[in-house]
């Protein structure tokens, strides 16, 4: 329902109403088991302390079977970086690679080392020579073969004009040292040429779970090592986490399903029959989502795509629920952004302000989308969020991105062809997933100022700027900040500040979730991070023994930094004591607060924040006009 633009009262609830959201876990069956892969995604801000979606259900323990669970951690963000990656490692020993996760693709490549045009990724590229268990793939009537007739090769063509070709092998993937899942073999792509996006991506390359021999998915499943389904949960807006799981669930009671046919194209499709507004359904043909491929999910896709005539009437609809609001230009004057301000910067109010979007499907059930399902945050005005569905050209595909189904876990049951959606806290549900007592191995090395490995030899001790009072374990400690200088030997090798978050969190043994980015700037090669280490969130201060800790690191120099992040040295750290304020302080400040922020609201008053947002698709700039470009899928081999 939409606020009335007379009502004072609307305006104050905004500011004042606080909405709790609580939990719940995921559960599952012991049928075979899940291949569990968390996502963690790029520091949060700092303004963002909440808990997001409620549910009923119970959470209970992870179930074992005979069969092993393979673990990896994801990392990187949706809207900052396009994508989320995963760590895979080829080879015998291993290689290490980022592979953005595709539910587009279907084949799983990496750049190899005899690439003659490929761009300067995270990682090195794979060196065939160094794996004992390397196996091209030979030339057979069931694939395409190189021009000496020797072995199979592939070939990848995208909607945002990138490719990707090289030749096929099979050789031994393993998931990392939190899987308990035993290395296997699998057929994967070697890159020789890489064109567009991929070409100037920071991730290695792709790993596949789209329908097709190729797909990792159906090699798994065809080893008989996980079930014919799995699942993907997207964080939400602000809030990193979120998890994957391959193989089989025990799906929520209030799951919401939709049939996919498999073979109504060769993506995931769901069968979508109405969109509502506030409650009011939009005049529009059903058949406006099966034109072409249908509607289409791709977790390598950022944002949503709607035909023509659904996406009118869909920013029609949303224009005139919020009228209340100013309009403002977009962030990037290259796109007619649709844009609001004067909503605020606390996500968990935005409920109040935009409407609720339902998407129905051909069975009646529905999906309900809250407002961080349909908008990102304006990287220039503070406040301010814009549409984050688009149209698709001239294109009758329907597509729907990752934005579609954040803070959603989406069960892909390939086995009985539906497609289930669940609202819940994604950033919460990979903790409840995680094995305890699985050790994350440190490096063994840090590195010096000047980048070269020194057997516990730390740089310089970096300045602190303690108060004058500090007495260790009688002064509660609000927030511990530090400056970090890192430099990277290539411009193209742009640190990964997901990776360096999770780092920071493991090195001082606090949750991911109190290390928040504050400030950061770039010269050069040179990369200075502002870093605040925050209270958890049930507490107002740092307990003294998580704090000494922390200090006492810094104070040494005493991180494990690992080379991938280049070399890094401490600038400066301090700490703030924990503000104290007596009852009347804290209730004027409130009041003050809320009276500013309704007036902010009412004047539709702009600050400016910077961010970074890239309108991409897993793989770079996503071009609708083009629409969706189906892979050119090998015979089965």
């Amino acid at each position: 329902m939409a606020w009335p633009r007379s009502s004072i009262i609307y305006c104050w609830l905004i500011v004042l109403i606080v909405q709790g959201f609580v939990c719940s876990a995921l559960d599952f069956d012991n049928h075979k088991p899940p291949l569990i892969i968390p996502l963690h995604l790029s520091t949060p801000n700092v303004s963002s302390h909440r808990k997001a979606f409620s549910s009923d259900y119970n959470s209970r323990q992870l179930q074992n079977s005979d069969l092993p669970n393979a673990r990896m951690r994801l990392h990187d963000d949706l809207l900052l970086n396009g994508y989320y990656t995963t760590r895979i490692y080829v080879g015998t020993p291993p290689q290490e690679f980022a592979l953005i996760v595709d539910t587009g693709s279907t084949v799983t490549y990496v750049p190899c080392s005899t690439c003659e045009q490929c761009g300067m990724h995270q990682d090195p590229r794979f060196q065939p020579d160094a794996s004992s268990t390397y196996k091209p793939l030979k030339c057979n009537p069931s694939c395409n073969c190189d021009d000496e007739g020797k072995q199979c090769t592939y070939e990848r063509r995208y909607a945002e004009k990138s490719s990707s070709s090289g030749v096929l092998a099979e050789d031994v993937i393993s998931f990392g040292n939190e899987s308990e899942l035993t290395p296997k073999r699998a057929v994967f792509g070697c890159e020789n040429v890489e064109t567009g996006d991929l070409f100037s991506q920071r991730a290695d390359g792709i790993m596949g779970l789209g329908r097709g021999r190729l797909s990792i998915v159906d090699q798994l499943v065809e080893k008989d090592v996980i079930s014919d389904s799995f699942s993907l949960c997207y964080g939400g807006m602000d809030v990193g986490g979120g998890a994957m799981v391959l193989g089989r669930i025990s799906l929520p009671p209030n799951m919401v399903f939709t049939h996919s046919d498999p073979y109504r194209s060769p993506y995931y499709n769901i069968e979508l029959k109405e969109l509502h507004i506030a409650g009011k359904r939009l005049k529009l043909n059903p058949g406006v989502f099966d034109g072409k491929h249908g509607t289409v999910l791709d977790s390598g896709t950022t944002y949503a795509y709607l035909p023509e005539e659904a996406f009118l009437a869909f920013k029609d609809a949303i224009m005139k629920e919020t009228q209340f609001l100013k309009r403002v230009h977009g962030p990037d004057p290259n796109y007619n952004d649709i844009c609001f301000s004067g909503a605020g910067r606390d996500v968990s109010q935005l409920s109040k302000i935009f409407p609720e979007v339902n998407m129905v499907f051909s069975n009646g059930q529905k999906l309900s989308l809250s407002p961080e399902n349909y908008l990102f945050r304006h990287t220039k005005v503070s406040g301010a969020y814009c549409l984050g569905i688009f149209q698709n050209g001239k294109d009758p595909t329907t597509l729907l991105g990752g934005i579609i189904v954040r803070n959603t876990l989406v069960t892909y049951d390939r086995e009985n062809d539906k497609i289930g959606f669940w609202k819940t806290n994604c950033s919460e549900l990979w903790k409840r997933l995680q094995v305890p007592g699985v050790p994350v191995p440190a490096p063994a090395y840090v590195v010096s100022p000047g980048g070269n490995k020194s057997e516990g030899m730390p740089p310089a001790q970096a300045p602190s700027r303690l108060p004058a009072d500090f007495v260790p374990g009688e002064v509660r400690i609000g927030i511990i900040t530090f400056d970090m200088l890192i430099s990277v030997n290539s411009s193209y090798m742009r640190p990964n500040l997901s990776e360096v978050a999770e780092f920071i969190a493991h090195e001082f043994e606090i949750a991911n979730l109190q290390v928040h980015m504050l400030n950061f700037s770039s010269e050069g090669n040179n990369y200075r991070v502002r870093w605040g280490i925050f209270p958890a969130e049930s507490a107002d201060y740092i307990s003294n023994s998580t704090a000494m800790n922390i200090i006492l690191r810094l104070k040494d120099h005493r991180l494990q930094f690992p080379e991938k992040f280049g070399s890094y040295q401490l600038v400066e750290w301090k700490i703030e004591p924990q503000r104290k304020q007596k009852w009347w302080q804290k209730h004027f400040f409130a009041v003050a607060i809320g009276v500013l922020s309704t007036l902010l609201v009412s004047l539709s008053c702009i600050g400016i924040w910077m961010v970074w947002r890239h309108r991409q698709r897993a793989l770079g700039t996503y071009e609708p006009v083009g629409g969706i470009v189906p892979e050119q899928e090998l015979q089965p081999l």
